[in-house]
């Protein structure tokens, strides 16, 4: 199964070298994909609490698992579903640059951009090592660390391309987030009150606590619209750490590398590049949006673009989450999980009190 799942991406690799047949052996998967879409864009118009980000990785996860959908989506619509997760992922992360402002950023002092950053690192260095320390296999510790400390699945999708992680292994991180990121929808806001939380304090402590800007959204706009817009600066402030994360993780993964052929014939080992090209494109993205040199009406169409770039990406994702197979397998993945959301929850509500 494993040469079956890996072949469409070689297949993409080379480009005009496909044979006709290999890649209309995607089409089934893409039109599929794109039909998830659509109707995840149509449950979040109907019902704007609900993500449109998490409600494709909620479908895909439903395709997955449904009695006659789940034969499909592990045969002939596989090779759409890998394309749609590898390569609309990346394409929707080098975009995400474009919400970006080193403007608005440094417009929050650095008082709180250090409290923020120390966030993320903290909640980062916790999630490895309660991953670790649970002998989580593979990368989930890195996985799980990326994406409750920065944006989600949307980071654990920008480390598994560093990381080179087979996608199937993503599975378990991506279910994990989405759950608490929604999960922090409803708990939050009820928690508003007997913290004695104020508008803005509640908007920087979902800003600086929940995972995708989705989730953010919908549990930050039930205390308004102050609140709203406090925790989208503090929120993209932690999706800026993407990139120097990430590219801490190439640098390492080069020097592991080099550390494992010292000594042998290394001629044709390629080594992971230091700045992967969708982290390159993503910087440029945030550099363009500082520099206002793109009017709103092309900020709105790129924006578009990449909430259904990340949204046929999630669902591609989802469609790979086995239920079954999570709840027998993954209760150390379980534990860790919930430990570092009320890790990231109690260091975001110490930071309210500071900033």
């Amino acid at each position: 199964m494993r040469q079956d799942i890996a072949a469409p991406l070689r297949d993409g690799q080379q480009g005009a070298l496909l044979p006709r047949n290999s890649r209309t052996k995607r089409l089934p998967g893409l039109t599929v994909v794109a039909a998830a879409v659509a109707i995840a864009w149509l449950i979040h118009s109907l019902a704007p609490v609900m993500p449109f980000l998490t409600a494709s990785v909620m479908l895909g996860i439903l395709s997955a698992n449904l009695p006659g959908i789940s034969t499909a989506v592990e045969g002939v619509l596989k090779p759409g579903l890998v394309l749609s997760a590898k390569r609309f992922m990346r394409l929707g992360i080098a975009l995400l640059g474009l919400k970006l402002s080193l403007i608005d950023v440094a417009a929050l002092g650095w008082k709180t951009l250090a409290i923020v950053v120390g966030i993320v690192l903290l909640t980062f260095v916790g999630t490895l090592v309660l991953g670790k320390a649970l002998k989580l296999p593979g990368d989930q510790p890195l996985l799980l660390a990326t994406g409750f400390s920065i944006c989600g699945a949307s980071a654990i999708g920008a480390m598994s391309g560093v990381t080179k992680t087979d996608h199937r292994d993503t599975v378990v991180p991506i279910a994990l987030v989405t759950l608490c990121g929604t999960l922090a929808i409803a708990v939050l806001p009820a928690l508003k009150g007997p913290l004695g939380l104020d508008t803005v304090q509640f908007g920087y402590w979902v800003g600086a606590s929940v995972h995708d800007v989705g989730q953010v959204v919908a549990t930050a706009q039930t205390a308004g619209a102050a609140s709203l817009a406090v925790a989208l600066v503090i929120k993209l402030t932690r999706v800026l750490m993407l990139a120097p994360m990430v590219t801490g993780a190439a640098l390492v993964g080069r020097l592991r590398r080099r550390r494992t052929t010292k000594g042998t014939d290394d001629a044709g080992i390629k080594l992971p590049p230091l700045i992967p090209l969708f982290v390159a494109g993503f910087m440029a993205m945030i550099v363009l949006r500082t520099l206002g040199i793109l009017p709103p009406v092309v900020l709105d169409v790129a924006g578009t673009v990449q909430d259904l770039l990340l949204a046929a990406a999630l669902y591609g994702l989802g469609a790979s989450v086995q239920v079954r197979s999570l709840l027998q397998t993954s209760g150390r993945a379980i534990i860790t999980a919930m430990l570092s959301w009320g890790l990231i929850a109690a260091l975001a509500f110490v930071g309210v009190h500071f900033i």
